[in-house]
């Protein structure tokens, strides 16, 4: 490993992550990441391996199965120890395989997020992003509910996905932002900008598809070390969340700080 690079990031300055972290959308029924994931208990395995790598951020979504990934995190996981970070995201519902809703209207936004802290088994969510941008919703209004639910205590910090440096200005208008979570990785650059942008605001950045695979389709496009390490050369900012079913898989990602 280079020593220069730094292995851990300070989110949103109070919670000290490791930079290899894990995507926990696959380990939902397939396709179109719908449903409880069919080994469940081997999927507990995986993540409780993923914890005894030291991995100690793990990303989610109510989205994913729906709450099916938060539910297995939890079953794998809870008790959490003391340097875990479970994110979550609200503001996309899935219905059928093929039918996704976003719903960024206040009213949802809560009610997503007390169904969290049941399916975590937390009194609090320690990151709470918003999955996408409403347009038929201000993303002063979405944002203002995760705000509301963090001054209550319910959430500690707020992140964002799928948004510009236009609606992430607007967002720190409203409240304090941990993080961003766009696609990106080193086949697609598209976000580069923003990966800058939020390094100079000391807002993590979390490169989703970082193996450039299909979110709704297994397999990955680059090879996942050699991607993985770009990543983490590319800014101190960014948090790789690989994600995978496969603990063979997952040692050899978490083994990336050997080429960086």
């Amino acid at each position: 490993m280079n020593t220069s690079i730094e292995s851990t990031f300070n989110l949103g300055g109070e919670l000290t992550v490791n930079r290899i972290g894990y995507g926990a959308m696959r380990l939902t029924d397939q396709p179109g990441n719908f449903g409880p994931y069919p080994k469940w208990e081997e999927g507990k395995k995986l993540l409780s391996r993923a914890a005894e790598l030291g991995i100690n951020f793990f990303d989610s979504a109510r989205a994913y199965g729906p709450q099916w990934a938060d539910k297995i995190i939890a079953e794998a996981l809870h008790p959490y120890n003391r340097d875990l970070v479970i994110a979550t995201k609200g503001g996309v519902d899935k219905f059928a395989p093929d039918q996704i809703v976003t719903d960024g209207s206040p009213k949802t936004i809560s009610k997503q997020i007390e169904d969290a802290l049941t399916n975590l088994k937390v009194d609090q969510i320690d990151l709470f992003q918003l999955h996408r941008v409403d347009p038929n919703v201000p993303i002063e209004d979405s944002v203002g509910a995760i705000e509301d639910a963090r001054l209550s205590g319910k959430v500690r910090l707020i992140g964002l996905s799928n948004v510009d440096r236009a609606q992430l200005d607007r967002a720190i208008s409203v409240a304090p932002i941990a993080s961003v979570q766009n696609r990106f990785n080193q086949a697609e650059t598209r976000a580069s900008a923003m990966v800058d942008y939020t390094a100079e605001r000391g807002i993590a950045f979390i490169p989703y598809g970082p193996l450039g695979a299909h979110p709704m389709k297994q397999g990955a496009a680059l090879p996942a070390q050699e991607a993985l390490a770009w990543l983490l050369r590319r800014s101190p900012n960014i948090i790789v969340i690989p994600g995978t079913t496969s603990i063979e898989h997952l040692e050899q990602n978490a083994a990336t700080w050997n080429l960086v």
